[in-house]
């Protein structure tokens, strides 16, 4: 490869690279006949929903991995976000990273509670407790930490300022399924975490989430505000909505948790395949994971410095998705440039620069149980061309934005 192969790309009018688009989160599939299984079983029985066999099983599982008395399985990961926020009584202003998906901030304005948006550490990416407890007020009544790329916030700093300041802590963990801190799952920290099992995650239940916890009161309030308050036949003893999950998706979760060991192999695999091809590139930096914890590996992180690289991170993105390798800018540009944040909150960005650093860099790319050992090969080598003929991308991109602008 080399500048001499600049027209092989296919931004440069050559053949992408792939005939098929790669993705950063096509989802995966375990057992297929055990699956099939468990759905014809759950259509023999007709019972399709309200806390069924499979989903029954399924949160013991899930609680079991965990390490915790109480999961509570429900249809998505926001509606776990909503009804925890709700049952710890959090109100007023609740501090938050911007660098997150917009349902960690959404779950707060949708009922009515202000997001404070703190920056994040360099290393971790996840929220920077000593900038945090400077940005608590009287009006401050809970910490919504994220664990991000299944990197996991500094708990025990969180936990410290959350019992220092009266304050109510929670996760949310959807990356974090299956990674440890200090030894300990993800999971049982604060007043309770927050997963998802959307069919992007390594472990999917087509949709779907779930919230843990040790605390039998918080649980029994979780139960009854996912079934619209109810504690028996005809009786309503609070206010609540429906966000149960149904048995179809417990089974394909049941079905994804029988395999998780070998997705998180694969993502090992994939890992290390892209730091071996692409970490002598100067400017493309791997976020760093601790290696002494578990970590279930789902997303690739690399930060592109265009210093260095000489090509913006854009653009890069840009030239890869023209070879149909669908990398991603997670999270770009941050909650507190989307809206409503946007104009509600117009100069939180000026305590975040960090954050405006990390979205401005950041690049997922493929892998899962869909993505060959040779697919990352080749990824790498065009990623390689790509960098080794930044100028001329970046020249050809910014006069065809001209032209455009025309």
């Amino acid at each position: 490869m080399g500048k001499d192969n600049a027209d092989h790309l296919a931004i440069l009018g050559g053949a992408p690279a792939f005939t098929r688009q790669l993705l950063v989160g096509r989802p995966n599939i375990g057992d297929r006949e055990k699956l099939i299984a468990r759905i014809e079983g759950i259509l023999d029985s007709r019972w399709l929903t309200n806390n069924g066999v499979c989903v029954q099983q399924f949160e013991r599982e899930i609680a079991r991995r965990v390490g915790v008395r109480h999961c509570i399985a429900m249809c998505n990961a926001t509606q776990g976000l909503v009804t925890v926020i709700r049952a710890l009584g959090l109100r007023g202003e609740v501090l938050l990273p911007s660098f997150t998906f917009v349902a960690t901030a959404h779950a707060l304005q949708w009922q009515g509670i202000t997001p404070v948006f703190c920056d994040i550490e360099p290393q971790t990416c996840c929220l920077d407790p000593e900038k945090l407890e400077g940005m608590i007020t009287p009006h401050t009544s809970g910490i919504l930490g994220v664990d991000l790329w299944g990197n996991v916030c500094d708990v025990g700093a969180l936990s410290d300022i959350a019992r220092r300041h009266g304050l109510r802590l929670m996760f949310d963990s959807a990356h974090a399924f299956g990674c440890s801190c200090n030894g300990e799952m993800v999971g049982r920290f604060g007043d309770a975490t927050i997963f998802s099992f959307h069919a992007t995650k390594f472990v999917n239940a087509f949709e779907g989430g779930a919230v843990v916890t040790d605390s039998d009161e918080l649980a029994r309030e979780l139960r009854l505000m996912i079934n619209f308050g109810f504690t028996g036949v005809d009786r309503v003893e609070g206010l609540g909505l429906n966000a149960k999950m149904s048995e179809v998706s417990a089974a394909m979760g049941l079905t994804s948790l029988e395999s998780a060991e070998d997705f998180i192999s694969i993502n090992y695999r994939n890992y290390w395949r892209y730091r071996d091809n692409l970490g002598d590139i100067p400017g493309l930096d791997f976020v760093p994971f601790d290696g002494k914890e578990k970590r279930n590996y789902q997303y690739v992180p690399v930060r592109n410095n265009r210093t260095v690289t000489g090509i913006g991170r854009d653009d890069l993105v840009k030239a890869l998705w023209q070879e149909n390798i669908l990398v991603r800018r997670y999270f770009y540009p941050g909650c507190h440039q989307m809206e409503p944040y946007r104009s509600l909150y117009p100069d939180a960005g000026s305590v975040l620069p960090e954050t405006r650093r990390l979205a401005a860099e950041i690049i997922c790319f493929p892998t899962g149980q869909s993505v060959s050992t040779d697919d990352i090969d080749r990824i790498c080598e065009v990623v390689r061309l790509v960098v080794e003929n930044a100028e001329k991308i970046s020249q050809f991109i910014a006069r065809s934005a001209e032209g455009d602008a025309a």
